[in-house]
């Protein structure tokens, strides 16, 4: 018999950087237990740059990713998740899609480092930044007994990770 494995989805506003590196970083992390998605209320249609060379500097795959709408996962036949998590302020106040089998939800914001402005060292870091904030997060999530969680157990700590 196969381990359970755990769908996730990352939105925030525009699905470039931060949702993207979630995605990323959960799918290289997760050891097969976890399939990361992510999408934006407000797709800008591509990915920074900047995304996937934080990835492949962190080792995870960079390749492969696309800038969607949340609407795309609200479609017949798209997945059923178990965890939907908020990655930008802006996604965390909209009013997202109600999504079938009650996944826990969590905020888990993150500044957004494609608005850094400055120098390109300064771009570079607040990608760096942004991305080792979640790998701890996703880290914090992969040591979760998600087995023996009961839902409110378990949204009590999605939403502690997202303090931490």
């Amino acid at each position: 018999m196969s381990e359970k494995f755990y769908n996730t989805l990352f939105i925030c506003t525009g699905n470039s950087a931060r949702s993207i590196l979630a995605e990323g970083l959960l799918n290289g992390l997760g050891n097969g237990r976890f399939r990361a998605y992510s999408a934006g209320s407000h797709p800008k249609g591509e990915v920074h740059p900047l995304a996937r060379v934080t990835l492949e500097k962190l080792g995870m795959p960079a390749t492969g990713y696309r800038s969607k709408s949340w609407d795309e996962f609200t479609q017949p036949g798209a997945p059923e998740f178990d965890f939907i998590l908020t990655v930008c302020d802006n996604a965390a106040g909209e009013v997202c899609p109600i999504w079938p089998g009650k996944p826990a939800s969590a905020h888990w914001g993150v500044p957004d480092p494609a608005a850094m402005r400055g120098s390109d060292e300064a771009k570079v870091r607040a990608f760096q930044d942004a991305a080792i904030t979640l790998k701890r997060r996703i880290e914090l999530l992969l040591s979760l007994p998600l087995e023996s969680l009961d839902a409110m157990s378990l949204q009590r700590k999605l939403r502690s990770i997202g303090e931490a």
